[in-house]
């Protein structure tokens, strides 16, 4: 039967071709897709009628137009007769698998980039094997050079090191076998980092240098500091690692973030994301994004928050909101807390495993509110970063006073991972969008009802079912580098909140449909950005960015999503992507 009907098809595209090779290439269709499997979106949005319906798709056939957007979605019995000719594109799909390209919700671009670059410890299980891939990279380093990487959680370790300070190992090891050089590792949340000696040295920091604002120096019994700093106390650190980057020249500093930037866009599309929301940029990078967009070197589009803090922004907002071809500035980003791992989320009542501490207010609300102001003056969406249950309910608070008028501005509070009960419901009442990360949930499962207990973690933590049927808007994301940037990983902890390596299953009433969790990755991503009318579903009109996986993942089995592979990425309906034969 399938041999038949693709017989009939390829029969039916000769036809089509040869009725139509005097037809200009701006006339005809830039691509032919069929025998797929296409699922369009949420509800099969957009498919012609008659197309055929199946376990987990819409249809089996796309007509690309020749400005890269969807043209048609239907089955192999449409008529394409006067819609395709010789220059159209003819894809077999192999009765594969296709949906709208993965939109990275909420992460760091250039950080991937950076992460791909330098070590990496995501993987790492000890602070012994850590300590060794530093020393061996200090030991093809000149003498002075900083050593920087990223990933580490002391969390996910196997076991807990014999030598440590509030579940943090001393430095003492690693600055030994670094002796010349200053190490820089920032913790996987990016919300805290170890230094060594060398570079506290070079930072001025001892033990009597004060804790500052909203950040804390971890010290031993005699109050000599770790090598740990959480939250406002890394500046202290990345001050003096600014300092080693300021005597490279400009030319180098760029040259090497284009070198990252290159590998996050190869990573991305390699694992099926067409769309990328980056959660914090600085106006230098603007520049270079814009750039690389009027030069056409973005092959996937970037949609980014601008953060720095107010008094760099106010006043300095010239040409934003900006919205190019592949690249858009219309956010400004800032935070109220710190990360759960750290103790630096921002609770209303103390962590149930550090009595009496209830975290960091890392951003003054009053400046958040100014910030709001500054968002609305320059018409630009107001993008917050919250994760304990006090920094959701403050930001609600500020959302509040500007929302009340029921303007559509799509404001969000990126990750809202820990959220009283009592104020889920204002997420919908308010329109406020709920920019979370499904890998968050089953990443900290090992560690959150522990610093929350069983009660706040049951009914507020990572909250995804209970903000759903409160009519909230829900995306999806991994908050690259902090996890792998990896969606099909982040989709499978939305639709099952288990652990992939079966540590743990964290309260799985809370978890989404499989249609919510490609929603939250699609559709949802694109709404929350003002993108809707753009992309984030394969009907008419809006751009053809899909990609072809190895599993239907409506329907395939729960056991085969994680096995599920990207095939090939397509951006505005040319191939960004594709596996290599053989894989």
């Amino acid at each position: 039967m399938m041999y038949f009907r693709s017989a009939f098809f390829l029969l039916l595209l000769v036809l089509c071709a040869a009725c139509n090779n005097n037809e200009s290439s701006t006339e005809g269709a830039k691509l032919l897709v069929y025998n797929a499997k296409i699922w369009t979106g949420k509800d099969c949005a957009g498919v012609q009628a008659g197309a055929a319906a199946g376990a987990g798709y819409c249809g089996t056939t796309m007509l690309v137009a020749a400005d890269g957007t969807v043209k048609a979605v239907g089955n192999d019995t449409l008529d394409w007769t006067g819609k395709v000719n010789k220059k159209t594109v003819r894809l077999d799909a192999n009765g594969q698998w296709i949906m709208p390209g993965f939109i990275e919700g909420h992460a760091h671009f250039s950080g991937l980039g950076s992460s791909l670059r330098n070590l990496n410890f995501l993987r790492s299980k000890t602070w012994e094997e850590i300590v060794g891939m530093v020393k061996e990279r200090a030991d093809a380093t000149p003498a002075g050079d900083w050593i920087s990487g990223r990933g580490w959680h002391q969390e996910k370790w196997d076991k807990p090191h014999d030598h440590s300070v509030g579940g943090y190992p001393v430095h003492d090891e690693l600055s030994r076998l670094t002796a010349v050089n200053p190490v820089i590792l920032r913790h996987a949340s990016g919300h805290a980092l170890y230094a060594n000696a060398k570079a506290m040295e070079l930072a001025g920091v001892n033990r009597e240098t004060p804790d500052p604002r909203g950040g804390r120096i971890i010290r031993d019994g005699e109050g000599d500091p770790t090598g740990v700093f959480e939250e406002r106390a890394m500046d202290l650190i990345t001050d003096a690692y600014q300092n080693f980057v300021q005597t490279m020249t400009p030319e180098s500093r760029k040259e090497e973030w284009l070198a990252g930037i290159t590998a996050a866009q190869d990573e991305c599309l390699r694992k099926g994301i067409t769309s990328f929301q980056d959660a914090g940029t600085k106006f230098r990078e603007i520049d270079w994004y814009r750039e690389l967009d009027a030069a056409d070197s973005l092959r996937l589009k970037l949609w980014v928050m601008l953060r720095h803090p107010h008094g760099e922004m106010a006043g300095h907002m010239d040409g934003l909101p900006h919205y190019g071809d592949r690249f858009t500035c219309a956010a400004i980003k800032t935070e109220l807390d710190g990360a759960l791992g750290s103790y630096g989320a921002w609770l209303i009542e103390p962590y149930f495993d550090n009595p009496g501490f209830t975290g960091q207010n890392t951003t003054l609300v009053e400046t958040v509110d100014s910030i709001a102001q500054l968002a609305i003056a320059n018409d630009m969406q107001l993008c917050v970063h919250a994760i304990g249950d006090r920094a959701n309910r403050e930001t609600l608070n500020v959302m509040e006073r500007y929302l009340e008028d029921g303007a559509d501005r799509r404001w969000r509070i990126e990750h809202s991972q820990h959220i009283d009960p009592a104020d889920i419901p204002r997420y919908g009442e308010l329109g406020v969008i709920a920019s979370m990360q499904g890998i968050h949930c089953t990443s900290d499962a090992l560690f959150a009802e522990t610093r929350l207990g069983t009660e706040r973690a049951r009914t507020g933590a990572y909250p995804w079912r209970a903000l759903l049927d409160a009519g909230a808007v829900v995306t999806n994301g991994t908050d690259a580098p902090v996890e792998d940037v990896d969606p099909i990983e982040s989709y499978y902890a939305s639709v099952t909140r288990k652990r992939a390596d079966g540590k743990a299953t964290f309260f799985p009433e809370q978890k989404m449909t499989r249609e919510e969790g490609l929603h939250s990755y699609t559709a949802a991503c694109a709404f929350a950005a003002f993108e809707d009318d753009k992309k984030g579903q394969l009907r008419p009109g809006l751009a053809a960015d899909f990609v072809i996986l190895s599993n239907n993942l409506l329907s395939c089995p729960e056991s085969d999503i994680l096995k599920t592979e990207v095939i090939a990425t397509y951006v505005d309906g040319s191939e960004a992507y594709r596996q290599s034969p053989g894989k």
